[in-house]
């Protein structure tokens, strides 16, 4: 992954000046990924801000939703987040390099064996099962390690969590004290849609079961759950999506900043004749004279073939010069083409960039073209992207050290 930061985060010791390295780098890119860590900060505060008293997490798993782990942990952590989430251990190492002394839990799970892993980088598993909870118990009293672990009940998502019956007949280990565990949570299947009946009966259902663990914090909401009021909030609320731009409302007008900005270069300009036919299977077909730009990015880039056009459809757009311009036939691997007829010659010309996502391009948007959700298009934005890191003063904050630190795995 080419990862381009501000020049005040250059590497050490390199021998370009920082502002030499960013300016080759860029130089070579065929597109460019930007990403706003001031707004990802802004976006957190806007949430840590309506859920007080309750503490505001990041959820910083899928390598932060494609926007890098290690920069949007670091970035959170200088502005005041103490916990994060993750999916995995890969995960959980990447995040514990870049943030020292925070909480980490890892949302898949504890599977036999894995115990040492956690406890040499000090991060916590989120246990849903009682296979799970029986072998961390196992491995606890046998080594004697105490870094703690959540536990997670289901109850309506139907995909992770013990169910009620077996969260019931744990809590005497609860009452019993000494139990090591340090969060209960729960996970909304529908926090998107602000009336759906499933909010209701899982806010029911957690209140009370989470009431039955005494003394333990508990956490509800996901980024949506965090805008279905005080209700939802718990001790701690776990924003994922929202805190890198997507809309956790979708039903109202977005409370969130953009934070990504997606650009690709022109490489090629071509005029084809009307009756002429653009891209794999001939499905796009010119009705006048017509100037393509053709576009260097492409599936393999996180920007779906569901987004091409043909003779009936209308596909997604980008901006060009700063006019949206729609795509001309297949999106195909590495390669779009983009219909430019309307602008002028000099506005669009090989080498030079065109918009993606922004300008006015949301991610939702491009979702929307694509037939799925923001976080698939944040997540699928592919590893040819040369990113850039704006803003986030707190990725200087000094790391510290921590016990048996496990290798990093690169994001």
């Amino acid at each position: 992954m080419n990862i381009v930061t501000d020049p005040k985060f250059a590497p050490p010791g390199s021998i370009l000046s920082a502002e030499a390295n960013q300016a080759a780098a860029l130089a070579t890119a065929t597109a460019i990924l930007t990403v706003d860590l001031d707004a990802i900060i802004a976006n957190w505060r806007k949430i840590e801000k309506s859920a007080v008293p309750a503490e505001c997490a990041g959820v910083v798993k899928a390598n932060a939703y494609g926007c890098g782990a290690e920069q949007v942990a670091r970035a959170l952590a200088g502005a005041g987040c103490k916990t994060f989430f993750v999916a995995t251990l890969d995960e959980a190492r990447v995040v514990r390099a870049a943030v020292p002394a925070a909480a980490i839990y890892v949302l898949d799970g504890f599977f036999q064996n894995s115990g040492e892993a956690y406890a040499r980088i000090d991060v916590r598993p989120v246990i849903g099962d009682l296979n799970e909870l029986a072998e961390w118990d196992v491995f606890c009293r046998r080594t004697g390690w105490a870094g703690g672990a959540a536990i997670h009940i289901d109850t309506g998502m139907n995909r992770l969590g013990l169910t009620l019956v077996e969260a019931q007949g744990i809590i005497p280990r609860i009452n019993a004290g000494d139990h090591g565990i340090t969060l209960v949570m729960s996970h909304l299947a529908c926090a998107e849609t602000l009336n759906h009946p499933l909010n209701a009966k899982q806010l029911a259902t957690f209140r009370e079961i989470a009431s039955l663990f005494s003394g333990v914090p508990a956490s509800l909401s996901n980024s949506s759950g965090c805008f279905l009021g005080a209700p939802f909030q718990f001790d701690l609320v776990r924003p994922g999506c929202a805190l890198y731009g997507i809309n956790p409302t979708p039903e109202a007008d977005n409370p969130m900043q953009p934070v990504v900005e997606v650009k690709a270069r022109i490489v090629q300009i071509r005029n084809i004749e009307k009756g002429e036919s653009v891209g794999y299977g001939g499905t796009w077909t010119a009705r006048r004279p017509t100037r393509l730009a053709i576009v260097s990015a492409g599936y393999a880039d996180g920007y779906f073939r569901a987004g091409s056009s043909n003779d009936g459809t209308r596909g997604a757009e980008v901006i060009v010069a700063g006019k949206r311009c729609p795509v001309a036939g297949r999106i195909s691997m590495d390669l779009m083409a983009i219909d430019v007829t309307d602008l002028d010659k000099s506005a669009a010309r090989r080498g030079h960039m065109v918009t993606l996502i922004g300008e006015g391009i949301t991610v939702d948007e491009l979702a929307h073209h694509f037939g799925t959700i923001g976080y698939e298009v944040l997540t699928s934005l592919g590893p040819r992207y040369a990113r850039i890191y704006k803003g986030g003063a707190a990725t200087e904050q000094p790391a510290a050290a921590t016990p048996e630190p496990a290798p990093v795995i690169p994001a």
